[in-house]
């Protein structure tokens, strides 16, 4: 076994990412303080091909040199914009269709092994701030909310952990794994709008 060499990688350059299919997921950042935290998301989202975030509130936006310690550049791939309440991005995005889930831990969150996305749906995924979470009016306007199942003592992740988790398994259903398809439900925004 043999580390694979960078040259081997097969890299997109940062206009192919931008003409790249995306993955029908939108995060939504609701009021994050860790300018750590944002620049791992925005990596996180470059690597799975998300087609943007949304910035809310006190949540940092580029260019910020703290950002870009861990986003590494991905602040120039990854569409993102910036709104100054979370309700408001929320509106913008249900108008463009998406569906709305939290991530939080509620009377009726639904766990994350469990959650099926349907075929063509598009997702926006609300983080919330990391001492309290989603905050209750940005709860009220989502239409589910998943939680990553724990079982130790700690019952909290990092945004950053938790944007990986999240972001990988609903990547991994849309695109590896077994679809509900409802025609109920079409794909409304064409490649290369944005978010």
């Amino acid at each position: 076994m043999h580390k694979t060499p960078n040259e081997s990688l097969h890299r997109k350059s940062v206009s192919e990412f931008k003409d790249a299919e995306k993955t029908p997921i939108v995060v939504v950042l609701d009021n994050v303080r860790s300018l750590h935290n944002v620049g791992s998301v925005f990596r996180t989202c470059d690597a799975f091909l998300v087609r943007g975030i949304c910035l809310c509130g006190v949540t940092a936006k580029p260019p910020h040199r703290d950002i870009e310690k861990t986003a590494l550049g991905a602040t120039e791939s990854v569409h993102w914009e910036y709104f100054d309440e979370t309700t408001e991005a929320i509106r913008y995005l249900r108008s463009l269709n998406y569906r709305i889930i939290a991530v939080e831990q509620t009377d009726s969150s639904i766990s994350l092994e469990k959650y099926q996305p349907y075929a063509n749906e598009k997702v926006a995924l609300v983080f919330g701030h990391e001492l309290y979470g989603v905050s209750e009016e940005v709860l009220a306007l989502c239409d589910d909310c998943i939680e990553i199942p724990q079982f130790g003592t700690k019952h909290s992740l990092n945004i950053s952990v938790s944007a990986g988790i999240v972001l990988w398994d609903l990547f991994s259903k849309l695109r590896f794994g077994v679809q509900i398809y409802t025609p109920a439900q079409p794909l409304k925004v064409v490649h290369g709008d944005h978010p």
